[in-house]
């Protein structure tokens, strides 16, 4: 039986899931590569006593989701679980990071967008509706800069073509010429 949970511990909000095992001796944590913790218990405990247990081990799971995710590969990574706190900063920083990166690119192509958007996408990197809204995934932030500048630019790009014609590639060929292959190293990094 598993139970999700939060509390909130050094004025973060952490999430966990409770995990009921019957053969268990004692309750422990277990952090995954995702970043997700799981708490098992060997028997109904209290949500305040299990909100405690986590809250005194809160350093302890920090070091640890730190330590994990450094040693993640960029697939895993960009993959990640994230919390609403997690996303909320992201999605500052993204829009940092696109805005100034639009501006750059843009000096060049001089297309006219109405607005950024920043979102938390499942399939999608990033896309342009035609009343000129580029909007982009939180995740770009947690790209390696080149593949990050290529959607970017593919996006910016879609503003006069809003196809994937010789055209559209040959525009994002201005500034991204191999773009082939950053295209092809970004569909392994799907979000």
């Amino acid at each position: 039986m598993e139970a999700r949970e939060e509390t909130r511990a050094n004025s973060e909000v952490m999430e966990y899931t409770t995990r009921l095992n019957r053969r268990a001796k004692r309750t422990f944590l277990t952090v995954y590569p995702d970043g997700s913790v799981v708490v098992t218990m060997p028997r109904k405990i209290s949500a305040s006593v299990i909100d405690a247990f986590v809250r005194e081990k809160s350093s302890w799971i920090q070091e640890t989701r730190a330590r994990r995710i450094e040693n993640l590969p960029t697939h895993a990574i960009v993959r990640l679980k994230h919390t609403e706190k997690e996303i909320t900063e992201y999605k500052k920083e993204a829009l940092l990071l696109v805005t100034a990166r639009l501006a750059y690119f843009n000096a060049r192509y001089k297309h006219h967008f109405t607005r950024i958007v920043i979102r938390n996408q499942k399939t999608r990197w990033g896309s342009c509706s035609r009343s000129g809204t580029l909007s982009f995934n939180y995740r770009i932030v947690l790209l390696p800069p080149d593949l990050a500048d290529y959607v970017i630019v593919h996006e910016l790009c879609h503003l006069k073509q809003m196809n994937h014609s010789p055209r559209f590639w040959a525009l994002v060929e201005k500034t991204i010429p191999d773009h082939k292959e950053r295209r092809r190293a970004l569909r392994t990094l799907q979000p």
